[in-house]
């Protein structure tokens, strides 16, 4: 178990090392980009974060631009059922044919592990992760399915995690809605600094 935290730290630390700030237009773009469907900019950004369990999108810089367009509260809202549908939709996909798909990649030995990892510090990973960058959290909620946590477990845990998040990230956005591309940039930032804590609170839980 331990060596199995210390690979995820790793990984995680080489993926910073590599990490890039978003230029202004790139910052500016993300909110521009939901802006232009005007009153379907709330579907959009929802769309976007479910969008983060294939594809490299950054899950608060969406949230802190649904802050931008719609103020913290809405935004948080918005950006609670997004994360929280999202890492639903994850969940639920490693209980269907998927996971037989997935569970012949990993052998007999790594799954009892992960299942042992998920039942003792579960909860936590799941909790500490939703504001991580990297699709760290879409990678614990598919584990999180794949080893067979309860359900009602993972959906308080999921919660728990996402909706502070969502909400933090928001006011970011609304706080700063005037300066939008610094609220894009420290949205994106922010993760990757509490990439460590998140790390070492999971390892101390486990």
């Amino acid at each position: 178990m331990r060596l199995g935290l210390a690979v995820v730290v790793v990984v995680a630390l080489v993926l910073a090392s590599c990490a890039t700030i978003p230029t202004p237009q790139e910052a500016n773009d993300a909110v521009l980009m939901l802006r232009k469907y005007e009153s379907w900019a709330w579907a959009a950004g929802i769309v976007l974060i479910w969008a983060d369990l294939v594809l490299p999108v950054p899950q608060t810089v969406v949230i802190a631009a649904l802050g931008v367009i719609y103020g913290a509260v809405l935004g948080g809202l918005l950006g609670s059922v997004g994360q929280i549908t999202g890492g639903l939709l994850g969940y639920v996909l490693m209980l269907t044919s998927a996971r037989r798909m997935v569970k012949r990649f990993v052998g007999p030995q790594s799954l009892n592990r992960m299942e042992s990892l998920f039942e003792r510090s579960g909860a936590w990973a799941i909790v500490l992760t939703r504001s991580l960058p990297y699709s760290i959290p879409e990678a614990m909620v598919f584990l999180a399915g794949l080893a067979g946590m309860p359900t009602r477990k993972f959906t308080a845990a999921l919660a728990l995690g996402s909706v502070p998040t969502a909400f933090a990230f928001a006011a970011i956005g609304a706080g700063w809605a005037d300066k939008p591309i610094l609220a894009l940039v420290v949205s994106y930032v922010l993760p990757i600094l509490l990439l460590p804590v998140a790390l070492f609170l999971m390892r101390r839980s486990s």
